[in-house]
């Protein structure tokens, strides 16, 4: 499944995404103990929104980074974008039950993380949970980001990371390719799917390089922290001023 390129790993991608996207935030509760909530929070404080900014939670699936932007900020302008139409359907139908809710303003747009439909120099921040390693192009979409966001704008990502080789490994090697296709074929009945999550994760750039890419892309003031005994970074970033 990892191997796939071009054209066809997307069309896997958007398949596998419209099938799980029913129990995909369940089951991201349920094999992260919970800990990607905190995660998230972490992911739009380090985007650093202005009041009234206009935020791109870019790959938005069910829109949980949305839904905290407008946490943290309940002035800022929020778009939810993605190219699995299946994943915002269920963000957007959780939230129209929930008449009263302030996360009722965001704006859902279908979107290819590399060919952006928004005009330049628009968002102050863009933010990312676990996109970069289901793109086909990292630096097209990083490249596409960078263009997209104002001078000074910032971009923050959560997203797997290579497991470090230490004697945690055979442990977290156990939970990555046993316990999480396990739960996924119980919970979601598309254990593939999570066989995809743990070859993915295995097979991503180490932070170190994904935070060059960043700066190959423009990005300065780049930085990153592994969480997750090493399992997950978060990436941030900023466009420079005269850019």
């Amino acid at each position: 499944m990892t191997n796939l390129t071009g054209t066809e790993r997307a069309q896997y991608v958007q398949g596998m995404f419209s099938r799980i996207a029913r129990r995909y935030d369940l089951m991201n509760r349920v094999m992260t103990l919970g800990q990607d909530v905190r995660w998230r929070q972490q992911v739009i404080r380090r985007a650093v929104i202005p009041a009234y900014g206009q935020v791109l939670d870019l790959g938005a699936g069910t829109g949980d980074l949305a839904r905290e932007a407008l946490r943290q900020c309940p002035t800022c302008l929020c778009i939810a974008a993605d190219f699995t139409l299946d994943m915002m359907r269920v963000g957007r139908a959780n939230l129209d039950a929930q008449s009263d809710s302030p996360y009722q303003s965001i704006h859902w747009s279908s979107a290819d993380a590399q060919h952006l439909p928004f005009p330049e120099g628009y968002f102050d921040a863009v933010v990312s949970g676990f996109l970069l390693r289901n793109v086909v192009d990292i630096r097209r979409s990083l490249a596409e980001q960078f263009r997209v966001l104002k001078p000074g704008g910032r971009i923050a990502t959560l997203d797997t990371s290579p497991p470090p080789k230490n004697m945690l490994l055979p442990f977290i090697r156990f939970h990555l390719h046993t316990v999480i296709p396990t739960l996924g074929r119980l919970l979601t009945g598309q254990a593939d799917a999570y066989q995809y999550l743990p070859d993915s994760t295995e097979n991503f750039l180490e932070p170190k390089r994904l935070e060059s890419l960043l700066k190959e892309a423009g990005f300065q003031d780049c930085g990153f922290v592994r969480l997750m005994f090493g399992t997950i970074a978060i990436h941030w970033g900023q466009k420079p001023l005269e850019a």
